[in-house]
Order: structure tokens, then C-alpha cells, then sequence
């Protein structure tokens, strides 16, 4: 049982989600993050007791802020992350920082 953030995100072909960047906030803060596959994502938030929500970076006040619950959805391909659809695009998975250009 813990508590992650996602603040980051890296695509594949299709401009799909392929890998999540995790933080562990009960070991770290703002430390490094864990690069988790789609499979191992969606294991670490379907596992009871966790709590994972979006991680957005304020630019204009220079922190990082809590975001949206993330919840696993099992959709016509397959099982997804997919954070509170509240339509606001920032606290969107797609929406988060896209960590392509650090490590493919």
C-alpha cells in the first residue's frame, strides 16, 4: 500500500501511452521517478490500497501540485490508465509532461 504520482509520460507509435514516470510520495518527493511499463502501471494502481493520482508541475509558482485520482479502465482494447475524466485537459494523462525526449 502507498501513495504515487504520475508527472510524465512517454508515447509509441500512434502517439499511445507505452510508459508512466511514478513517484513513490511515502520514500520521496519530487526525487526521481520510476519508469513503469503500461502493464506494471496498471498492476500498481489496481493493487488495493494504493492511491495514485496525476502530478502537475505549476509553472508560474515553481511546484508540484496534486492532480487527479487515476483510476485503471477496461476498455474495447484492453485495460488503461485513465485519470477523473473531468474534461479538464491538464489533469489528463496525455496532458502530462512528455518524457520522450529524456529516455526513449
Amino acid at each position: 500500500m502507498g501513495t504515487y504520482r504520475i508527472s510524465g509520460i512517454w508515447k509509441g507509435a500512434n502517439n499511445v501511452i507505452t510508459h508512466y514516470a511514478f513517484h513513490n510520495v511515502d520514500t520521496s518527493s519530487t526525487g526521481r521517478a520510476t519508469k513503469l511499463t503500461k502493464a506494471q502501471a496498471i498492476s500498481l494502481v489496481e493493487t488495493r490500497g494504493n492511491i495514485v493520482t496525476t502530478w502537475l508541475w505549476d509553472y508560474a509558482k515553481a511546484f508540484w501540485k496534486t492532480g487527479e485520482k487515476v483510476e485503471v479502465v477496461n476498455g474495447s482494447t484492453g485495460k488503461y490508465l485513465r485519470s477523473n475524466p473531468d474534461n479538464i485537459l491538464t489533469d489528463n494523462l496525455g496532458h502530462l509532461i512528455d518524457f520522450d525526449w529524456i529516455s526513449p
